[in-house]
């Protein structure tokens, strides 16, 4: 299985975070996780409140979790709330259902996921996109 390079992981950040800047996004947090919910990198933009790294890691780990991006799960969330509560239920509250976690795949398998904080849940997403493309992966954001 191949896996994200500290080296790499920090390359999506930054283009992340520099997508963010472009189309003049509120401070973004970025986090990216392994295909096993564990953190390689995580980083904040200067003036990011203080809870954002639990929500980057809970857009990405919710992604991880159900193999599919957090768009995905928001809309579960929206037509299915029981399921959503207990899914929340049995991963302790660590998943976050709101657009911004995006899988991130290497021909074709997952080998990690990112997940952004900080603006609308559209534009985390586009920048978490942004990142994974930029480090020559494919993203997929449910």
């Amino acid at each position: 299985m191949s896996t994200i390079p500290l080296a790499t992981a920090n390359q999506i950040i930054e283009a992340t975070i520099a997508k963010g800047t472009e189309i003049g996004a509120k401070p973004l947090s970025v986090a990216v996780l392994d295909a096993g919910g564990h953190l390689i990198a995580f980083q904040r933009s200067d003036n990011s409140s203080f809870m954002r790294f639990e929500i980057a890691a809970g857009k990405a780990y919710g992604a991880l979790a159900l193999g599919v991006g957090s768009r995905w799960l928001h809309a579960q969330a929206e037509t299915r709330p029981h399921f959503l509560e207990g899914l929340s239920n049995v991963s302790g509250g660590k998943i976050v259902a709101v657009p911004g976690g995006v899988l991130v795949k290497q021909d074709g398998a997952i080998i990690g996921a990112v997940g952004v904080t900080g603006d609308s849940s559209d534009n985390d997403e586009a920048c978490a996109v942004a990142g994974i493309e930029a480090a020559g992966f494919s993203a997929d954001a449910g």
